[in-house]
């Protein structure tokens, strides 16, 4: 085993970067690279062949983005992750995680089991099967469709009727519909908390004219103050225990009842937003979390 981390991502943007000149801070060296590099290879000891690492393996991974792919392309990849958990590698988020955040109904689920507050929700296959939800649920308010994969607010939309419905081509025949959160508004507001092992790092309420409230979709990142934070703090921990993250942005939106509800849980979050709002240094962070992990005694720390 080597005294390497590798940062697995397939774009090499600013939160990379941020993540290798923290580790490098810490003494602890890096290695970038995309994740459908490395294969399975069963000439090697561990079973794995690794880029640059000469059949040897990391001492833990984070990933920051796993690219889009088919279906065979994608199993393998989280195989991948699930085969350095097997041997004993950190994964930072794990191959669990990430399936149970990258699948909405997946979290969903996870959620509602764990007894937190989420959305009414409904996940179907076939055009038929999604217009009896919505016949069934459109007198008791609108509904939205969100991609089941699918992040930055693309792709939602409100269903009021089943004529809303889009074709099965256009959501591949996968329709996960949830109950939309009436709230005051405009400015409508949500919020993203961002947890790392086990603690609240920032938060930020996102604010928008229209009610989706994503920061790629220009909405404005605002620190949030007073009581709220609390509130918001315990129910972001609860959820990322329940999906079982190491470090996540949990979104939460405030219902017009005063209530708050969880509607989804990111396993590779951005933070540039958040970043703008709260002192703190995220991907700081993520690496001392990590590195204290890995290496837990300082005599066991490599060297610059």
């Amino acid at each position: 085993m080597t005294q390497t981390i590798l940062i697995l991502s397939d774009r090499p943007d600013g939160q990379v970067k941020q993540l290798s000149s923290s580790f490098h801070r810490l003494g602890v060296k890096t290695r970038t690279m995309h994740l459908a590099d490395i294969g399975f290879d069963s000439r090697y000891p561990s079973g794995l062949a690794i880029p640059g690492l000469d059949g040897a393996l990391p001492a833990a991974v984070v990933v920051r983005a796993v690219s889009s792919g088919t279906f065979e392309a994608i199993t393998r990849r989280l195989g991948i992750l699930h085969a350095f958990a097997h041997l004993g590698i950190p994964v930072w988020n794990s191959a669990k995680a990430i399936e149970r955040c990258v699948d909405k109904s997946t979290t969903t689920f996870f959620l509602a089991r764990a007894g937190l507050p989420t959305p009414e929700t409904f996940t179907v296959e076939s055009l038929e099967h999604a217009r009896a939800i919505v016949e069934r649920e459109s007198p008791n308010g609108p509904l939205v469709l969100k991609p089941l994969f699918g992040s930055q607010g693309r792709g939602i939309r409100l269903i009021e009727g089943p004529q809303d419905l889009p074709v099965p081509e256009e959501v591949d025949d996968v329709y996960y519909l949830q109950r939309f959160v009436a709230r005051t508004g405009p400015p409508f507001r949500d919020y993203r908390v961002f947890t790392c092992d086990g603690q609240v790092l920032g938060m930020m309420a996102r604010c928008a004219d229209g009610w989706i409230t994503n920061i790629a979709k220009g909405a404005k990142a605002e620190p949030v103050t007073g009581l709220l934070q609390a509130k918001l703090e315990a129910l972001a921990l609860a959820a990322s225990q329940a999906i079982g993250t190491d470090f996540a942005g949990i979104d939460i939106v405030p219902a017009a009842d005063g209530g708050l509800l969880v509607l989804e849980v990111n396993s590779m979050p951005a933070w540039t937003g958040l970043q703008s709002v709260v002192p703190v240094r995220v991907a700081d962070c993520i690496a001392r979390a990590l590195a204290a992990r890995v290496f837990p005694r300082l005599g066991e720390r490599p060297a610059a």
